[in-house]
């Protein structure tokens, strides 16, 4: 059993060591001159959280009682991304991705957001963009909330940006139309 575990570690110690002293292929180029492009994106998202077909559900949730039953809820989504701000309008992609609900005051919902936009039809399809960021709803006194795009791919390789969005229309259970305005940076 000793000769075993003396083996065993001196295989993890070999392990450990071969990077730390073995050598490896590297080259670096020096990039050409990049153009970047400015991308204006103009569509409405819809997240539902109710019915049978709904496009946001709760994975993860506190396992305690409390006032406010949905702070700390995880939620994952596939909203649909549509041209107007009727579901039933021309739909040009989904947005994936999760949110977490942080706020303890049930009437203003604070989340952080994570989602990948994907485009499915048009000049953008295959393509998407990333963003990551804190939505309040108590943020300003203006309706418009700005939210940071911190990737993308496809079109909107390398994408850096913002997105204005504008809640169009919510209910008490937590379905809302969002606008989104989203201006993008990309090469």
């Amino acid at each position: 059993m000793e000769n075993q575990m003396i083996f065993a570690w001196a295989i993890i110690f070999c392990l450990a060591v071969a990077p730390v002293h073995g050598q490896y292929y590297s080259r670096t180029v020096k990039a050409g001159p990049r153009v970047e492009k400015i991308t204006r994106l103009h569509f409405f998202f819809h997240d539902i959280r109710s019915g049978e077909n709904a496009t946001a559900i709760p994975i993860a949730s506190p396992n305690n009682t409390q006032d406010t039953p949905t702070y700390g809820t995880l939620y994952a989504m596939d909203d649909p991304l549509t041209m107007e701000s009727e579901l039933t309008s021309t739909l040009i992609g989904n947005s994936q991705g999760l949110y977490l609900d942080l706020s303890r005051e049930r009437t203003q919902f604070t989340a952080i957001f994570y989602a990948d936009f994907a485009f499915t039809t048009g000049r953008f399809n295959g393509s998407s963009f990333s963003l990551f960021s804190r939505f309040s709803a108590a943020d300003a006194s203006s309706t418009i909330r700005e939210m940071a795009i911190v990737g993308g791919r496809g079109a909107f390789r390398m994408a850096t940006g913002f997105a204005l969005l504008r809640p169009t229309w919510s209910n008490t259970i937590g379905d809302a139309i969002v606008e989104f305005n989203v201006t993008l940076y990309h090469y």
